[in-house]
């Protein structure tokens, strides 16, 4: 009966056909240009590349090791070959400075030159202050110009003596006498040409004394009008010294700025740079005289209170820094960021430690990655710009507004207010490529109200592709080029064979092979370090194998464990015999990178009430959602399949034994259901088989995941135990492509020691399990006697009658006792 139900041993995995395989070893194959499917990712990638307007930068989805890096580097690549060959007419990447802002120091100015020119531009600016340092002393310490300055100053002190000579002489006409002291000019009288003494003043009579101090006001405001002329003197002969300064700092600078200013005729910012630098210099010629020069105006801007600041160079206010230079870039830059923290990705501007705080400037403004790719492409991963606090707000400030502000992140947020410098903003054009995983792009889609118009294009990796025979081919000549690349030894065809189907097994796929190319690349490393410890020549399949066996031996420590507790007995699985109302049911332990099958023993208990189906885990709050769900089917299923005519008089309970860590998926609500009719219908169930498989309310076995393990954790129980040639698993019909068992399992069910069973209902499950007929409803909508199904309904028919006759009984007591009262 059952036989019919038993899987093919060819159908239990797929093994690659060495046909397909023409080569002796995989140096023979031409090694791989092209990238292995990925279609729909492909094509996505190169109409986001190819799309240059605002917001259509790409997010790149996918599980880790599909590649999505290595084709994303390689696009570029290609794309930046492409649009700057010497045939495309496409600008190249500019070159950024910032120069100092001679209206206000704290916002320096950002100037875009072409690519290579920040070099120049700042050599240039070099050479024109050590021009002016050179000229400019020796102009200012020429014999020429110190006559020249000597003539006015001689001609001022000549004014000067003259002025003073006719005052003291009409003072000397008046009877006074000039003398200099420190508080200034002092009148004394004189008598017979010489200072009078003050008893001769004493002596004088009050017509004397009043003439004497009416001469004496009239010499003071001559004095007074003398020294106010003598001022104005020297205020002429300063602005004359002044105004030769200046025109000698015009001559100096008028022929190297020209020149300047002619090579860079064609931008207007450079030129106006240029005007402040001419304007600065000639109102602070002090700077190139040879002499020792304080601190210009804010050419540091302080941060805390300064204590023993150092000396600050007063030509800095005209040096450039060249913020980005592409001067060796080829291409647009491409920039791959591996750490981006806030000033990484953004910039910093830099500060120099002193004594009681910091000094920072113009020339201290560091370029981030953002800046580095301008006109480029930025390649990010989401979970380390998630991961930097702040990073993800100002990223998606920067893409839509287009321009990058330097800054520091509490003043971003508003925690701190701005202090020090304030750059100009930098305008960007970056294509923003962020790789990440298909979870964080859901939640930023869905919580984010900007992540859409900030990345408009999804480039989504797919983690399997078709088992073709292009893409057979096409995985050889990975293996190849790999092998070339880091210099491993080649493989033969069988070792090519066994690679590409345990790519096949990755996915639990017959018809598919996994993408997750670094997964393969581990297996190609691993095979080949078992053929280089035997000498071989070139790994073949046996490698292959040995390299799966000894990375399941370093991992399974613990499925070890958990299999010597079921063969002594602590954890309780029979593999032999049958029991009603219990059965084997299979889980999938996820251990990291790691994972295996284990039974587990499902017993149901049913009873007469209306308490329904009742799942012990979900009760005691040890079940996840999924597995609750699965628990609440089974109702709809034995409603719907027994209690048509009738209402549903049932309480069953059913129970993962020793099961403590709690339980999760439906995958087991076939095998429970198995559990309850068996309880209902007394008919034991083979302890030989394990079980696995969901259901619906129409009673359909459903294609569950882990297929290969749970039938391997059932298989390695089994051959521990001791195999008996009746022991198997029953599993979903529709599961079956999805084997790629072990070569053991294999082989055991091809010698008949192990049975692998597929139905697709649960009467065809329970015919397996009990070698007894489900039984199908007759025209009268009857099942055959002694079917499970006729069994079944007839234990629910005694409950209800059962329930019924209580019933009566309970209200004929009610009655008499209301009749006794």
């Amino acid at each position: 009966m059952t036989s019919k139900f038993e899987v093919p041993v060819d159908k239990l995995s797929w093994r690659c056909d060495l046909s397909f395989l023409p080569f002796t070893c995989t140096a023979d194959m031409t090694p791989l240009e092209d990238f292995i499917g990925q279609d729909r990712a492909i094509r996505a990638i190169q109409f986001g590349l190819g799309v240059n307007k605002p917001g259509f930068n790409i997010f790149v989805t996918g599980l880790t090791g599909t590649g999505k890096t290595s084709i994303i580097k390689a696009f570029l690549k290609k794309t930046t070959a492409e649009r700057f060959s010497p045939d495309a007419d496409t600008p190249l990447p500019a070159d950024w400075c910032y120069v100092y802002n001679f209206s206000d120091a704290d916002r320096p100015h950002i100037i875009k030159v072409p690519r290579g020119q920040g070099r120049i531009l700042r050599s240039d600016m070099e050479q024109l202050i050590q021009y002016l340092q050179r000229e400019g002393k020796r102009m200012f310490e020429s014999e020429d110009f110190a006559r020249h300055r000597q003539g006015m100053i001689e001609e001022l002190q000549k004014k000067q003596q003259g002025m003073m000579e006719a005052l003291m002489a009409e003072a000397s006409d008046n009877g006074f006498s000039l003398r200099m002291t420190p508080s200034g000019i002092v009148l004394l009288p004189t008598k017979d040409g010489k200072p009078m003494q003050e008893a001769d003043y004493l002596a004088l009579s009050p017509a004397d004394k009043k003439s004497l101090d009416d001469k004496r006001g009239e010499i003071e405001k001559k004095v007074e009008e003398t020294l106010r002329e003598g001022k104005k003197l020297e205020r002429e002969i300063t602005e004359r010294l002044e105004e030769l300064e200046k025109q000698a700092g015009e001559y100096l600078v008028r022929i190297p700025l020209t020149d300047l200013r002619e090579k860079y005729r064609d931008h207007a910012k450079i030129l106006s740079y240029l005007d402040g630098v001419r304007d600065h210099i000639v109102k602070n010629l002090h700077r190139f005289k040879g002499m020792e020069a304080g601190p210009g105006p804010a050419q540091m801007v302080p941060l805390q209170m300064q204590i023993g600041e150092p000396p600050a160079d007063p030509f800095q206010v005209y040096r450039v820094n060249v913020f980005v230079d592409n001067s060796s870039t080829q291409g647009p830059p491409i920039i791959v960021e591996t750490n981006p923290s806030y000033h990484n990705l953004f910039g910093v501007v830099e500060k120099k430690p002193i004594i009681g705080g910091y000094v920072t400037d113009f020339t201290l403004i560091k370029a981030g990655s953002i800046s580095k790719a301008n006109g480029g492409y930025l390649v990010l991963y989401d979970r380390d710009v998630l991961a930097n606090a702040g990073v993800w707000e100002a990223l998606q400030r920067v893409i839509k507004n287009r321009e990058l502000r330097i800054e520091e992140p509490a003043a971003f947020f508003g925690w701190a207010p701005p202090q020090g410098l304030r750059p100009e903003p930098v305008p960007t054009d970056t294509k923003v490529i962020m790789i990440g995983d298909p979870q964080l792009y859901r939640a930023l889609a869905t919580l984010d109200p900007d992540f859409r118009e900030t990345f408009k294009v999804k480039a989504d990796f797919d983690f399997q592709i078709d088992r073709s025979q292009e893409n057979i081919t096409a995985f050889a000549c990975f293996i190849s080029d790999y092998c070339n690349r880091e210099g491993l030894r080649h493989f033969d065809a069988s070792g090519v064979a066994r690679v590409i189907e345990q790519c096949a097994r990755m996915v639990q796929d017959q018809d598919k092979l996994s993408t997750r190319f670094s997964d393969m690349v581990d297996l190609l490393i691993e095979a080949e370090y078992w053929a280089r410890k035997e000498n071989a020549e070139l790994v073949s399949g046996k490698h292959v194998e040995h390299a799966i066996v000894e990375k399941t031996f370093r991992l399974n420590l613990i499925e070890k464990r958990l299999q010597e507790l079921i063969t002594d007995g602590t954890i309780l699985v029979d593999v032999e015999g049958a029991v009603v109302g219990q059965i084997n049911g299979l889980a999938v332990y996820q251990m990291g990178d790691f994972s295996f099958g284990k039974p587990s023993r499902i017993t149901a208990k049913t009873f007469m009430g209306r308490g329904g189906v009742v799942s012990i885990e979900r009760e005691s709050k040890l079940s996840g959602k999924s597995h609750d769900k699965g628990v609440l089917i089974l109702s709809g299923y034995l409603g719907g399949k027994y209690a048509q005519e009738r209402p549903l008089s049932l309480s069953t309970s059913v129970c993962f034994e020793q099961s403590y860590d709690g339980v999760d998926g439906d995958s087991a609500s076939s095998t429970e259901i198995y559990a309850i009719l068996s309880s209902l219908s007394g008919v034991p169930l083979k302890q030989s088989f394990a079980v696995t498989g969901s259901v619906n309310q129409n009673g359909e076995i459903q294609a569950i995941g882990g297929i290969n393990q749970k039938i391997e954790g059932f298989y390695d129980v089994c051959r521990i135990k001791g195999l008996t040639g009746d022991q198997g698993v029953l599993m979903p019909q529709s599961n079956l492509r999805n084997l790629m068992l072990r070569s053991d399992v294999v082989r055991a069910v091809e010698e008949e020691k192990f049975h692998i069973y597929a139905v697709a209902s649960i009467d065809e499950g329970i015919e397996v399990l009990t070698g007894v007929a489900a039984g199908a409803r007759n025209a009268e909508g009857k099942f055959p006697d002694g079917s499970i199904n006729a069994l079944v309904e007839n234990k629910l028919l005694q409950y209800s009658e059962r329930q019924k006759q209580i019933s009566r009984a309970a209200i004929r007591n009610e009655v008499s006792a209301v009749k006794d009262i």
